[in-house]
């Protein structure tokens, strides 16, 4: 029996971006964690993860309800990011302290026109790596820059973290224990110019304040959670045991999109495709054609 499937009271949660609507993939993803919590006499909570306040909708976040129910998931409790920005102030606050962040005055081609010039750009799971232009800079040029108001963002001086927490370990599900690797993200955003938190710290923030024991999350993202154990320890939050499924992908292999033309939950549904019968279908991996597991 995995540490997954231990009896113990679970808390798993599905955590959705209100940016478009929810396809196949996201049911299938909401379906396994609700499932897992209820076979435990466990929790399952929802979280609303909209802190990317030029892209989300309130339209989007009504659909994730309407969606989740016409499958049949039920939520225990609810979360809305955007009620919660003091509580990743707080969070930030704290790794200023620890002297693990720095402001990033890079604008996106700043970054690629570095990586261009670079014969040796270190490389991490999604390609190339944030050279750490910004995290060279003197203290005195920082703050005058701050001052006067340049726009910037935060990033985890990774090196800097690691140094402090010493090697970490986290868990997941099927493949078991996982040393932190410091070059799978690098010096990551933690607070963006627009943006009042990262996914990467308001998600730690958010499993902690809502007694996550249990992630389950797809393939996609295993590389955010070197990351994500990073913070924790930098924190002092717990760690949930994780377990990253295999992506939803198309007939080409690629994964589902919330651009996916005609596999969005709205879309089937406006077909008339019945929703549990859907959800009994994810369930044993059945999937319309031309959908699979990757």
């Amino acid at each position: 029996m995995s540490e997954m499937e231990a009896p113990q009271h679970l808390v798993t949660r599905f955590a959705p971006s209100p940016t478009g609507r929810l396809h196949i993939g996201h049911g299938y993803s909401a379906l396994l964690a609700h499932d897992l919590a209820r076979k435990s006499g466990g929790a399952f909570l929802l979280r609303i993860e909209d802190t990317d306040i030029t892209r989300c909708r309130p339209a989007f976040t009504e659909g994730i309800y309407d969606d989740l129910r016409w499958l049949g998931i039920g939520w225990d409790g609810l979360l809305i990011q955007s009620t919660r920005l003091t509580a990743y102030d707080a969070a930030l606050a704290r790794l200023k302290a620890l002297g693990v962040v720095y402001p990033c005055f890079c604008t996106r081609g700043d970054i690629a026109r570095e990586l261009a010039a670079s014969l040796h750009a270190p490389h991490g799971a999604d390609g190339p790596l944030y050279p750490g232009t910004c995290r060279a800079l003197p203290a005195d040029e920082r703050a005058a820059r701050i001052a006067r108001g340049e726009p910037h963002s935060w990033r985890l001086d990774m090196g800097a973290a690691l140094a402090r927490t010493g090697p970490l370990i986290w868990t997941d599900d099927a493949v078991g224990a996982v040393p932190v690797d410091p070059l799978a993200l690098g010096d990551l955003i933690v607070k963006g110019r627009d943006r009042p938190a990262s996914y990467h710290l308001a998600v730690v923030v958010d499993d902690a304040a809502q007694g996550i024991t249990h992630v389950v999350r797809g393939q996609d993202v295993f590389a955010s959670t070197h990351a994500h154990r990073t913070l924790q320890a930098l924190l002092g939050l717990p760690t949930p045991l994780y377990r990253h499924h295999a992506l939803v992908v198309d007939a080409a292999g690629k994964r589902l999109a919330k651009r996916s033309a005609g596999l969005s939950l709205a879309e089937l549904r406006a077909q008339g495709v019945d929703g549990a019968r859907l959800a009994a279908d994810l369930r044993e991996n059945r999937f319309p054609v031309g959908i699979s597991l990757g």
